[in-house]
C-alpha cells in the first residue's frame, strides 16, 4: 500500500505505471490515467463497489451505499444516498435518463434522473444485479430485471402497476446480467443463459467450465459486442457466442434462435472483466504470484491485455500490468471493467482506484518514440500527422533530435538534419552554429549552412572561415570556392589570408584562395598575377570573363609558358585587343614560342601574317621541319630564293626539290631526286606532275644503266610514255629484276587502254545517235509564223497585209525567216540553202531551209 501511495505521489495522481515491461521496445496500445478530482475525494473515505458508463457521464457505486454521478473528468455532478450498505450494481438505459440501483440489503430502486418516475422495492435477500431495458425511456418498454436467488422481470402494466414474473430460479444466486435489445444474458452458479424477452423463450444454456472455482469469488463477466454477439469470461475461460436464427425446417418445438460458440480459449490468469475493441478483446485479469521474499502466494498487479481471438486460442497483442491503489489486498471480484462504446475508453474499477485506459493517438505514439529516443521516427510521424497532432510541434521534435545526435557524437548527421529542421529560421540557425562552436564542431555544420534564402549574419560565416583557416587550408579553400562572396566581409577574410601567407608565403592553397578572394573583390590584376605565378588553369577563364587583355600585354611569355595552346587560341581570338605585331614583338626572345603562335596564325589565315612568312621559314626549319613543306606549298608570300637558300644550307632535299620545281628548274629538281634520294618512284611521280617530255627523257637516260630504276620505269611509264622508247634503249644482256612481271603489266595496261577506248567509242556513238534522233524530232516539228514575225533581210512583216495574194516565205530551222525574193541566190551547185545570218557565224545543223508557199 505504501508503495502504491509513493508512486501516486511521484505521478501527482495523474497517471499510473503502464507496464512492467517498460524497457520493452514494443509500443503499448493503450495509455492510462487515474480518474481523479471528485473520485479521489470519494475513495479517500469510501471504496468503489461498481460503476457503469454512459457516453455523457459515469455512475459510481460505493461500499457505503452511495451513488455518485460524475463527468468524464471525475468531477461529482450528483450524489444519491441509496443504502447504508454496499451498492452491488448500477444500470442505465441508452438515453441515460433512467437508472436502476440494487444493494446488499435487498433494496432495488429504478428512477428517472430528470423525472419523478420512481420504483422502490426491498427484498429479503441481497440483490446482486439489476438491469433496466435499454429503451426504458419509451412507455412500452418499461421493464427491468433483478437478480438474487431468482431472476425477476418487472413490467409496468395497467394503472402504472409493476408486475413481476420469474424468468429463472433454482440454480443458485444470479451473479451477473446484461441486457441488449430483446436479449437478456445472465449468469448463475451453473452457467450462462440467454432469454428472448419478446417470445419469453430461453435460447441457450452455456455451462460453466471450471466448477471448482467459487462463483462469488470469481464471478462471471458478460459483455455484448453487438445485438447478437455475447462475450463470456469466467475463471480463465473465454467464449464468444453468436445468436443465430434457426431455419424453419429445424424449429419443431425448439426456440426460433440458437447460440453458436464461434471462439473459445483459455487465458493465463483469472478474468475480472471483458470489453470489445473492434475485432479484438480487452481482458482485465486478476493475477497471483509467489513472493520472492516470503515465498507465499500474494496478489499481484492486475493486467489489462488486448488479444486477437482465434477459433481455439488467442494471440496476445499487448499486455500491461497496472499499479492500482491497494492491489495487494484486492480479490478477483473487486475488479470491474466497463467501457464506453464508440470512444474506446476502458475503465478499470477497484475499491481504492479508478483507472481510465484509452487508445493511444498520434501524440502518444510520438511521446513513446521520444521516450525511446527514436527521434527520426518521431519526426517522420509528426510530419505525416501534423494536421492532427495537438501536443507536439515538428520544430520541437526536430531540435530534440539534433540535440540527441550531438550528444551521441554524430555531428555530421546532426548538421545535415539542421537543413531540414531549421528551414529558414535564421535565429535558430545562428543558435545552432554557436552551439556547434562551443563543442568545437564548426567544421561539421559548415557544409550545410544556408547560402540563399535565408542568409545568416556575415559574422557567422566569418567565424566558420576563421575556424578552417586556423586548421584546414584545403577546407578553407573549398568554402571560399563554394560560398558566394557576399556572405561575408571579403576585406576581413583577405587580410586574414595575407597574415597567414606571411608565415607560409609559398603555400599554393592559400595563394589560390587569395586569388579567388581578389576576384570576388574585383581586384582582377592581383588575382591574375597570382594565377600566373601558380600557373593556374583558371587564368584564361579569368582573362576572358573580366576582359583583362590590357593587363596581359607584358605577360604573354608567361601565358605561353603555362599553356601555349590555350594562350595562342586566346590571343588569336582577340586580335583586336592584342595585335599580332605586339605578340610577335613580345615573343622575340623566345623563337620557339614565336613559331607556335605564327604557325597557328598561318593555319587560321594564310594571309594575315604574310609579313612574317620569311621569318617563319627559319622557324619551321629550326623547330618544326615536318610542317615546313606544307607551309612552302600553301604560302604565296614567302620569298622562294630565301627559302631555297635555307633549305640548301640545311640539306633539306624534299623542300629543295619542291622549291626548284616551283622556280621552274624541274630538271635540277629531278636530278636531286635521283642523285640525293635515289627514289625512282618519287622521280616518276615528279615527272608525272610536271608532265614534261624532256623530264621523261632525262629520267630514262639516268635510269638506263640502273636495272632497279628500269624496273620502276617499266611498271609506271606505260600510261604516260610509250614503253618502246625505254625498251629499245635497254642494253642486251642486262639483267633486270622482275622484267617478266613488268612486261606483263605493260601489256595489261595497254589492253586496258584499248578497252577503255572501245568503251568510250561505244558511249560516244550511242550518245551521238541519241542526240541525232532528238535533233531530227525537233526539226520535224512545225514552226509558227504570224504577223509578229519579220523578214530578216527587209525587216518588213513576213506575212503580207492582203492574205488573198500569193506569197513565198523561207523559214530556216534556226527560226530565221525571209521572203523568198529577199533571200540571195546560192552560189553553190547544191540545192540546199542556208541561213545567211547563221552561215556568217558558222555552218551547223539548224541552218537548213524550210520553204513555205501559198
Amino acid at each position: 500500500m505504501a508503495e502504491a501511495e509513493e508512486k501516486e505521489t511521484r505521478s501527482n495522481e495523474e497517471s499510473t505505471d503502464e507496464s512492467e515491461e517498460d524497457e520493452s521496445e514494443e509500443e503499448p496500445k493503450l495509455k492510462y490515467e487515474r480518474l481523479s478530482n471528485g473520485v479521489t475525494e470519494i475513495l479517500q473515505k469510501d471504496a468503489a463497489s461498481c460503476m457503469t458508463v454512459h457516453e455523457k457521464f459515469l455512475a459510481l457505486g460505493t461500499h457505503y451505499g452511495k451513488v455518485y454521478l460524475l463527468d468524464v473528468q471525475g468531477n461529482i455532478t450528483q450524489k444519491f444516498d441509496v443504502s447504508p450498505v454496499k451498492i452491488n450494481q448500477i444500470s442505465l438505459d441508452e438515453s441515460g435518463e433512467h437508472m436502476g440501483v440494487c444493494s446488499e440489503d435487498g433494496k432495488v430502486q429504478v428512477f428517472g434522473l430528470y423525472s419523478a418516475e420512481e420504483f422502490h422495492e426491498t427484498f429479503d435477500c441481497p440483490i446482486k444485479i439489476v438491469a433496466v431495458h435499454p429503451h426504458f425511456v419509451r412507455s412500452h418498454f418499461k421493464q427491468f430485471v433483478t437478480g438474487g436467488k431468482k431472476l425477476l422481470l418487472y413490467e409496468r402494466g395497467w394503472m402504472n402497476r409493476w408486475k413481476p414474473s420469474v424468468l429463472h430460479e433454482g440454480e443458485g444466486n444470479i451473479r451477473n446480467v446484461k441486457w441488449r435489445g430483446h436479449l437478456i444474458a445472465w449468469a448463475n452458479n451453473m452457467g450462462v443463459k440467454i432469454l428472448d424477452v419478446i417470445s419469453k423463450q430461453r435460447i441457450t444454456n452455456v455451462p460453466r467450465d471450471d466448477i471448482s472455482l467459487r462463483p462469488d469469488m470469481y464471478p462471471c463477466s458478460l459483455c455484448w459486442k453487438d445485438n447478437l454477439t455475447l462475450i463470456i469470461g469466467w475463471g480463465n475461460s473465454v467464449k464468444i457466442c453468436s445468436v443465430k436464427e434457426r431455419h424453419a425446417s429445424e424449429m419443431r418445438d425448439l426456440p426460433n434462435r440458437y447460440v453458436e460458440i464461434v471462439f473459445q480459449f483459455d487465458t493465463e490468469f483469472y478474468i475480472s472483466g471483458l470489453a470489445p475493441l473492434c475485432d479484438q478483446l480487452v481482458i482485465l485479469s486478476y493475477v497471483k504470484e509467489i513472493s520472492e521474499k516470503t515465498e507465499v502466494e500474494c496478489c499481484a498487479r492486475p493486467r489489462l491485455d488486448i488479444v486477437q481471438p482465434l477459433p481455439e486460442s488467442c494471440e496476445e497483442i499487448s499486455s500491461d500490468a497496472l499499479t492500482v491503489r491497494g492491489f495487494q489486498e484486492n480479490e478477483c471480484r473487486d475488479y470491474h471493467l466497463e467501457y464506453s462504446e464508440g470512444e474506446s475508453l476502458f475503465y478499470i474499477i477497484s475499491p481504492r482506484d479508478v483507472v481510465v485506459a484509452k487508445e493511444r493517438d498520434q501524440d502518444d505514439h510520438i511521446d513513446w518514440l521520444l521516450e525511446k529516443k527514436k527521434y527520426e521516427e518521431a519526426l517522420m510521424a509528426a510530419e505525416i500527422s501534423q494536421k492532427t497532432i495537438k501536443k507536439h510541434k515538428i520544430l520541437d521534435i526536430g531540435l530534440a533530435y539534433i540535440n540527441h545526435l550531438v550528444e551521441k557524437g554524430e555531428y555530421d548527421l546532426a548538421a545535415r538534419k539542421c537543413q531540414k529542421i531549421l528551414g529558414k529560421n535564421t535565429e535558430l540557425w545562428e543558435f545552432e552554429v554557436y552551439k556547434f562552436k562551443e563543442i568545437g564542431q564548426l567544421k561539421a555544420i559548415s557544409r550545410y549552412l544556408p547560402r540563399r534564402d535565408p542568409v545568416l549574419k556575415p559574422l557567422i560565416y566569418e567565424m566558420v572561415l576563421h575556424e578552417f583557416l586556423e586548421s584546414d587550408y584545403e577546407g578553407f579553400a573549398t568554402l571560399i570556392k563554394e560560398w558566394p562572396g557576399d556572405l561575408y566581409n571579403n576585406t576581413i577574410i583577405v587580410q586574414a589570408v595575407v597574415d597567414h601567407l606571411k608565415k607560409d608565403p609559398q603555400n599554393r592553397t592559400l595563394l589560390r584562395t587569395l586569388a579567388e578572394l581578389y576576384t570576388y573583390d574585383q581586384r582582377y590584376g592581383r588575382a591574375l598575377e597570382i594565377y600566373l605565378t601558380l600557373r593556374h588553369k583558371d587564368v584564361f577563364q579569368l582573362i576572358h570573363k573580366h576582359n583583362l587583355f590590357s593587363s596581359i600585354r607584358d605577360k604573354i611569355v608567361l601565358l605561353m609558358d603555362f599553356d601555349s595552346e590555350k594562350a595562342v587560341d586566346m590571343l588569336l581570338d582577340n586580335e583586336d585587343k592584342i595585335s599580332i605585331d605586339r605578340v610577335v614583338e613580345e615573343l622575340e626572345n623566345r623563337p620557339e614560342l614565336q613559331h607556335v603562335y605564327l604557325h597557328k596564325l598561318f593555319k587560321r589565315d594564310h594571309h594575315k601574317g604574310q609579313r612574317y612568312h620569311e621569318k617563319q621559314i627559319s622557324l619551321y626549319a629550326e623547330y618544326d621541319r615536318p610542317n615546313l613543306l606544307p607551309f612552302l606549298r600553301d604560302s604565296t608570300h614567302c620569298p622562294l630564293e630565301k627559302a631555297l637558300e635555307i633549305c640548301q644550307q640545311r640539306n633539306f632535299v624534299e623542300e629543295t626539290v619542291y622549291l626548284l620545281s616551283r622556280m621552274g628548274n624541274s630538271r635540277s629538281a629531278l636530278k636531286m631526286i635521283m642523285e640525293e634520294l635515289h627514289d625512282v618512284d618519287k622521280a616518276i611521280e615528279f615527272a608525272k606532275e610536271q608532265d614534261d617530255g624532256e623530264l621523261w627523257e632525262d629520267l630514262i637516260l639516268y635510269s638506263i644503266d640502273k636495272p632497279p630504276f628500269i624496273t620502276g620505269l617499266l611498271n609506271n611509264i606505260g600510261t604516260h610514255v610509250d614503253p618502246i622508247l625505254l625498251i629499245h634503249r635497254i642494253k642486251e644482256g642486262m639483267e633486270i629484276p622482275n622484267l617478266r612481271d613488268s612486261l606483263v603489266k605493260i601489256l595489261q595496261d595497254y589492253n586496258l587502254q584499248i578497252l577503255l577506248r572501245e568503251g568510250c567509242k561505244k558511249i560516244l556513238v550511242a550518245d551521238s545517235l541519241s542526240l541525232l534522233k532528238k535533233m531530227h524530232r525537233t526539226q520535224m516539228k512545225g514552226v509558227l509564223v504570224d504577223e509578229e514575225n519579220i523578214c530578216e533581210s527587209c525587216l518588213s512583216p513576213i506575212l503580207p497585209s492582203d492574205a488573198s495574194k500569193s506569197f513565198n516565205v523561207v523559214v530556216f530551222h534556226c527560226r530565221h525567216m525571209f521572203h523568198k525574193e529577199c533571200l540571195p541566190m546560192s552560189n553553190t551547185a547544191s540545192s540546199v540553202q542556208f541561213c545567211n545570218i547563221c552561215s556568217a557565224k558558222h555552218r551547223g545543223p539548224g541552218s537548213a531551209i524550210l520553204e513555205m508557199k501559198k
